[in-house]
């Protein structure tokens, strides 16, 4: 039987969402929720420059802690225009009760000019929703040497089985 997601608390905090279509999946099937730019006016972003922190215009009251919330910037935005997270991808915690800010980063090289032009209303991330579980540890005092581990594997990591 599968299992139902709980129920998400949802404030708007800015009220042109409504307006912009919020809240909606791009698609039937879309597995991220579109946040929209907050912003009063555009915001340029230029190469390289530090993070933006831009408002997504919403609070989320997630509470169950066997779920959180993950932030992806737009696939599209990323490959086109070089538009990506400045923290890789947000997380946010089911007891997480503030302002969604989204971090945007130009990641085009120094030098280029291909400055990022942010519209407000522009649909710049998405909201994933996905299971949590947090496993019990065997906290393990005197482990055999890595070398001897039952997998094999030891310490080697970072590419140590080849790529083929």
């Amino acid at each position: 039987m599968p299992e139902t997601a709980p129920k998400v608390g949802l404030h708007l905090l800015d009220p042109r969402l409504t307006g912009w279509g919020f809240p909606r999946w791009g698609s039937a099937a879309a597995a991220g929720l579109d946040l929209h730019a907050c912003l009063d006016a555009p915001l340029l972003l230029e190469p390289q420059a530090p993070p933006a922190l831009i408002p997504a215009g919403v609070s989320v009251r997630i509470g169950d802690p066997g779920w959180c919330g993950l932030v992806f910037a737009r696939s599209g935005l990323g490959h086109r225009e070089g538009l990506v997270l400045g923290n890789g991808t947000g997380v946010i915690d089911a007891d997480y009760e503030g302002p969604l800010l989204i971090s945007a980063w130009n990641r085009n090289p120094p030098g280029s000019p291909a400055v990022i032009r942010i519209e407000p209303g522009e649909r710049i991330a998405q909201l994933v929703f996905t299971r949590v579980l947090r496993p019990d540890f065997e906290i393990r005092e005197n482990a055999a040497a890595p070398d001897a581990s039952p997998s094999g594997r030891g310490q080697g990591g970072f590419g140590s089985t080849g790529r083929r």
